[in-house]
């Protein structure tokens, strides 16, 4: 189909103005308005859009624009679902396109990292980065189990209906040989450490395996939780010492199980009607509308635990003032809370992500 001639010479003339006067396109003279308002009304009635040139020139196809914002995006959602389609389901199964998790697991890990580390020396990079590649096999690993134990629980819940398992799209066996792949390539990171912390970072593994039957028996799997997403406080120390200094690591290690009880408790809530509904327990069902005061003692709790552990480590006023810092956030998070509000709860939920670099970079900030 021909261009009519008034839309081509503005074409044209733009063309003209670009290349002789080095016009920018955000100043470009723009075609008429009404010219193009005419246009589409023609077409629409005159001619099936799909077989108009013209007016796949004035409405492009969404569906280019979709393509585009997902060969563009490098978000972790983006980059999952950039990657070819038969790996879409795994890398959806180990939770790579929502990498709070595997923040969170990590960043015990960098505060132990940096607490162990010299005075006047930085955390070493080294560690760090392989501490994180550890997380996010370990969380992929952690993801995988859990779904595989709780397949049937998530067809009933509408926000856990799509994950690969229970969608069908991966099945158990799948499943089963991708964990042990997982876990092989977390065992060659684990390898790379001392034998103190090999030993160490084994006898989580029990934690990892058994955590996902907790709802089914208590009302306290987040505590199983923190007891299992907060190793790497015991196991940064002794990849970068040797040993586990106790009076050090054991106080952050209960500050960080405390942690968990806060931001695991405020994520449980947004599931608890369909907990009800399957029939499993949670920290949020336990606590109902006493939540705040619980999480409250559970600030407390973790606070403690941080300036006992600083004091053991000799840490100086940057390392208080953080902690100042930290609890401001903490109370600020647990007293704007409304549980009843499931987009509230994933807000202050993945806040947690900033409070644990924040502490990181207050220990850092020490060094």
């Amino acid at each position: 189909m021909m261009l009519p001639a008034r839309l081509t010479s503005q074409i044209i003339l733009n063309t003209w103005r670009l290349r002789h006067h080095g016009t920018c396109y955000s100043n470009l003279p723009s075609l008429s308005s009404n010219y193009l308002n005419n246009q589409r009304k023609t077409t629409a009635s005159t001619h099936h859009p799909e077989n108009s040139l013209q007016s796949w020139l004035l409405n492009p196809p969404t569906r280019l624009d979709a393509t585009r914002k997902r060969l563009f995006s490098l978000s972790a959602a983006g980059i999952v679902n950039s990657a070819p389609t038969p790996m879409q389901p795994y890398l959806r199964l180990m939770r790579l396109d929502k990498p709070i998790g595997t923040w969170l697991l990590y960043l015990p890990c960098t505060w132990s990292i940096g607490l162990a580390a010299d005075p006047g020396c930085l955390p070493h990079l080294g560690m760090l980065t392989l501490f994180g590649t550890g997380a996010l096999l370990m969380r992929g690993a952690g993801c995988t189990i859990n779904d595989m134990w709780d397949k049937d629980f998530d067809k009933k819940v509408a926000r856990t209906a799509t994950r690969p398992i229970a969608a069908g799209e991966i099945t158990q066996m799948q499943a089963l040989v991708f964990l042990g792949g997982q876990l092989s390539l977390a065992l060659g990171v684990l390898l790379c450490l001392n034998y103190y912390s090999i030993a160490l970072g084994a006898a989580s593994l029990s934690l990892v395996v058994t955590y996902p039957l907790m709802k089914r028996i208590t009302y306290w799997p987040q505590l199983v939780l923190g007891l299992t997403f907060n190793w790497g406080a015991l196991l940064g120390w002794s990849a970068v010492i040797g040993s586990c200094e106790w009076s050090v690591c054991l106080p952050l290690y209960f500050s960080g199980v405390m942690w968990t009880l806060i931001y695991d408790t405020i994520y449980a809530h947004q599931d608890k009607d369909d907990d009800i509904r399957v029939g499993v327990k949670s920290t949020a069902l336990r606590f109902q509308e006493q939540t705040k005061p619980w999480l409250s003692g559970f600030m407390v709790a973790m606070m403690s635990g941080l300036i006992v552990a600083g004091v053991n480590a000799e840490q100086t006023l940057p390392y208080y003032a953080t902690l100042s810092t930290v609890a401001i956030h903490l109370t600020h998070q647990i007293y704007t809370l409304d549980i009843n509000k499931p987009e509230d709860c994933w807000k202050k939920f993945v806040s947690n992500r900033n409070l644990g670099l924040l502490l990181f970079l207050g220990i850092v900030s020490v060094q």
